[in-house]
């Protein structure tokens, strides 16, 4: 009795696949193209929000970055405030062998001017001082950048051949998460050590006879106007 109650299950379950292969092969006679629209809208609504991910992601990046740096900008020039009422921003002096330089900050201290460049960067970063190219790496990013030293030591020159007279010091300051494999030369510091390193640089008897006189000059020769920054738009882009 059990035997047969097994063939009759048997047979129903043989019969219930004929008929659904049936059903199958009478529906794909009418289909044509996609077979089903069900996992076609799943597939494109997968890569949509893959897409908006990757966009989401990189425009945070770049808007955390965009913020991060202007803060530390912000920081260099509320530090150098502290230090002297004599500071001057983004500005362009004649190149000391022609063309512009653009300066990034300036300040007049009783050790004489420090003429800065900021670099902004997360990571590491490593370099020689007489290296050509420094190396930044960030997670999986690796990245090549001037030597940023060399790079102000033109400006720097610049802002001296206006006031001959006054020391003028080439000093670059890091902003963001950055670290330094070996320590860096003594006129590159962190932006958390500004305030120290301007103290130190002021230390001893001053260096500088007429302030007045001189930041009246180093003022008389800056160029703000927009003009000016058209042409050494203009020379950045030529070369």
């Amino acid at each position: 009795m059990l035997r047969l109650m097994l063939k009759n299950a048997q047979s129903c379950l043989l019969a219930a696949a004929l008929v659904g292969s049936t059903a199958s092969a009478a529906d794909g006679a009418f289909q044509t193209g996609i077979t089903g629209v069900g996992p076609a809208i799943f597939l494109f609504t997968i890569a949509a929000a893959l897409l908006l991910t990757l966009v989401f992601r990189s425009t945070a990046h770049h808007l955390a970055r965009f913020v991060t740096e202007r803060l530390g900008q912000w920081r260099i020039r509320a530090a150098l405030a502290k230090r002297s009422p004599d500071v001057l921003h983004d500005f362009i002096l004649p190149g000391a062998y022609g063309g512009l330089a653009k300066i990034e900050h300036a300040v007049l201290t009783a050790g004489g001017i420090l003429c800065i460049q900021s670099k902004h960067y997360n990571g590491v970063v490593f370099g020689a001082e007489d290296e050509a190219q420094w190396t930044n790496v960030d997670g999986v990013k690796r990245r090549r950048f001037l030597n940023p030293l060399i790079q102000n030591e033109g400006r720097t020159r610049a802002l001296q051949k206006i006031v001959p007279y006054v020391p003028v010091a080439n000093l670059v300051i890091f902003t963001g998460s950055v670290e330094f494999t070996t320590p860096p030369p003594k006129n590159v510091i962190h932006v958390d050590d500004l305030e120290s390193y301007v103290s130190k640089f002021v230390f001893g008897p001053s260096k500088v006879d007429d302030w007045h006189a001189v930041w009246m000059t180093v003022t008389a020769a800056a160029m703000t106007d927009e003009g000016s920054r058209k042409d050494f738009q203009a020379q950045v882009g030529f070369s």
